[in-house]
């Protein structure tokens, strides 16, 4: 299936999505990847999705992105003695290490390292930014604080701390035993919840082994202070607004959008935009206006994904959001705007015969007018070199590893095939144009660029290209 967009779609399944004749739909509708969400799926019931989706792919005879979603820890209050207080603005709230149910005075906070870790001044958020304290005053096992915006709290609700650096893992118990399901299932990404430090990801980085490749979710202010570490050592990266939006001021998260983009970009990893893109859909057929913006804008500024969660996982229009989203990116991407903005955004090559190579191929395309460029890949770090550049054409991946297609159906303008690798410069050629031709890229007569590593099968070893014509042998052995 040819895709007439190269920003790419990330859709969440969930209730509303997860019967095989759903995810087939979405899938024609337009997914490129689906994000198995471990807050709310059961770990027993994710070979069953993964298998499902895997289905599909065999029948469509197209690689499909598998993400599966780490929940992270869940900073919880304890609980009130009558379910709920109502605090005031102004007064002094105490948060301890007392497991006594609580009051409108105080309540337990089961996380002893929180309490050690908060500061006089640091803030503190109930309920997604509901209820907001301050921090002012703090000893062994206690902090005493100020309430700031008050209201009704009850039990169990969720805690942020967006000034403080929390000595805990990324990795939960559950998420480490998430992992292994999801690895032993077959995900091609893992998204990793609670980043703080580049160690988080390194941690998941390891058990990984190379068998997924880990995408950071990017939601706590205190990981944007070590931005480029973190995006260095991932292999991808999410913008996860919602969270980002409780524990930042709502006005800085936009900004913050452009910068991670823009790195992700600048390091040449794929970067993906998430969270309420298209909310009301969730309820209604068609979107807002603002939405329809909101999602143009991540398209412009050259974002690899966009993704739906609720709207898809649980909404009432799953496949009208999808086709929404699908829309949105086709036009924006025929707008000239669109290209100025992407190509004012390019990053300096690196000092490499990879980089080099990529930035050539996006002149040729330019000189020429072409409409494919062949990459011939193991690993993906090809195509992946080549989606930097963001070329006004499809950077078709041919790769002999399954898992590499996958992966890459998650890149911004990359058309993944799983073919043998080649035996030779002229296998490489000819096979090239002769999917260019099959895949309806190319038509006799026309010439595409070819990218590819000699000698083949290794990886990372980029050292090619060249000016293929297509002739009418090509397409007769398309």
């Amino acid at each position: 299936m040819k895709r007439s967009r190269r920003t790419k779609i990330v859709a969440t399944l969930g209730p509303a999505s997860d019967s095989p004749e759903m995810i087939e739909r979405l899938f024609r509708a337009g997914v490129d990847v689906f994000r198995l969400n471990m807050s709310h799926l059961p770990r027993e019931k994710l070979p069953e999705k993964v298998e499902a989706i895997r289905t599909i792919e065999r029948e469509a005879k197209r690689p499909i992105g598998i993400l599966v979603d780490l929940q992270g820890p869940k900073l919880r209050l304890g609980t009130f003695a009558e379910g709920a207080a109502m605090i005031e603005a102004g007064a002094t709230f105490v948060l301890d290490g007392d497991p006594t149910p609580g009051d409108a005075a105080r309540c337990h906070l089961p996380h002893p390292e929180i309490l050690e870790a908060l500061e006089p001044g640091h803030a503190i958020l109930l309920d997604d930014g509901k209820l907001r304290l301050t921090v002012v005053e703090t000893s062994h096992n206690r902090a005493v604080t100020r309430v700031e915006v008050g209201g009704r709290i009850s039990n169990r609700k969720g805690v942020s701390l967006p000034h403080t650096v929390i000595p805990v893992p990324a990795m939960t118990d559950k998420d480490r035993a998430d992992l292994d399901a999801g690895l032993n299932a077959g995900a091609d990404w893992i998204a990793v919840s609670f980043v703080q430090r580049p160690e988080d990801v390194a941690e998941v980085k390891k058990v990984c082994a190379g068998r997924a490749l880990v995408m950071a979710k990017i939601e706590k202010p205190q990981a944007l202070a070590r931005l480029d570490e973190i995006i260095e050592i991932s292999d991808g990266l999410m913008v996860a607004r919602g969270d980002l939006g409780v524990e930042m001021p709502l006005e800085q998260v936009p900004g913050v959008q452009k910068r991670i983009t823009r790195g992700a970009r600048r390091y040449g990893k794929p970067v993906v935009v998430a969270t309420q893109m298209l909310e009301s859909m969730i309820t209604a057929p068609v979107p807002t206006r603002a939405e329809v913006s909101d999602v143009a804008t991540a398209v412009y500024e050259g974002a690899d994904a966009v993704m739906l969660s609720a709207e898809s996982a649980s909404g009432a229009h799953p496949i009208g959001a999808v086709e929404t989203m699908n829309r949105i990116a086709e036009q924006v991407e025929r707008d000239a705007i669109y290209w100025s903005i992407i190509r004012a955004q390019s990053a300096t090559p690196d000092e490499t015969a990879a980089d080099a190579i990529a930035a050539a191929a996006h002149q040729m395309v330019d000189a020429l007018n072409l409409d494919a460029i062949m990459a011939w890949t193991n690993s993906g770090s090809t195509a992946l070199r080549l989606s930097r550049e963001r070329p006004n054409a499809t950077v078709i991946a041919l790769t002999p590893r399954r898992e590499t297609a996958r992966r890459l159906a998650l890149a911004w303008g990359t058309h993944p095939i799983v073919t043998k690798d080649a035996s030779d410069v002229d296998d490489m050629s000819f096979r090239a144009a002769k999917f260019a031709v099959r895949e309806k890229f190319a038509a006799v007569g026309d010439r595409v660029i070819v990218v590819a590593g000699l000698p083949f099968g290794t990886p990372g070893a980029t050292n090619l290209v060249r000016l293929t014509f297509i002739t009418r042998e090509h397409a007769e052995k398309a």
